[in-house]
């Protein structure tokens, strides 16, 4: 407990002190009595696990099915609307904002729940949807929608969501600046205009060589 409340001051800054930590933080509050709900369910005693998940639900705003796996130093900021799915594997050092879903796409009781490395961060809004692997280190834009595996170190915007580049993000970072997150849509079509201008810049170029060519012959 001690380490999660240190994990609160490393990553929020509005944090001010142990006493406001301990009684005004609800994602803190729903990591513990998933721990307690958790051990529950490990144990056999579903009925309680999911009970004692229900009021945490209830208390905190934050869904965890009793059943998903939560490692040490996950930190749900703000946390209303986050649910997590029952086979969902979240690793070390994880940071979770307010709305994400870490949800299933399938209606067999299978691994159907998204496997989260160390020290991903997930953006508000986020959905991450399947039985695939977010790799370590990778960035989750807010309101993005991924479907599919992501590479470690990978930085991932948009519906549905596209892996993308930039330099300017360091993958030590724990926060999303979204400020400086490229977006692939807007490059797209960067790139368009530039091909515009070049297939223009050749258009007049060739118009100018055929009026050169029409004045000689006329001449």
């Amino acid at each position: 407990m001690r380490e999660d409340i240190q994990v609160v001051f490393e990553r929020d800054p509005a944090a001010r002190s142990v006493l406001e930590v301990i009684c005004c933080y609800p994602g803190l509050h729903a990591v513990w009595l998933h721990r307690f709900s958790h051990w529950l369910w490990i144990h056999d005693a579903n009925f309680f696990a999911r009970l004692v998940s229900h009021g945490a639900r209830f208390l905190t705003g934050i869904e965890i099915h009793p059943g998903a796996t939560i490692g040490k130093g996950v930190f749900i900021d703000h946390g209303m609307g986050v649910v997590i799915g029952e086979t969902a594997e979240i690793g070390n050092n994880v940071t979770l904002y307010h709305g994400v879903t870490l949800g299933g796409v399938s209606l067999e009781r299978v691994k159907r729940h998204p496997t989260i490395g160390e020290n991903v961060v997930i953006g508000s809004g986020a959905k991450v949807l399947g039985p695939f692997t977010v790799g370590k280190g990778s960035r989750i834009g807010s309101n993005s929608v991924v479907i599919k595996e992501v590479p470690p170190n990978s930085t991932v915007v948009g519906v549905p969501g596209r892996m993308v580049m930039a330099a300017e993000i360091r993958a030590d970072k724990t926060d999303l600046e979204h400020g400086k997150m490229p977006d692939p849509e807007a490059k797209a079509i960067a790139c368009l205009f530039d091909q515009i201008r070049e297939l223009e810049r050749k258009y007049n170029e060739l118009a100018q060589d055929h009026e050169a060519l029409k004045r000689r012959l006329n001449g």
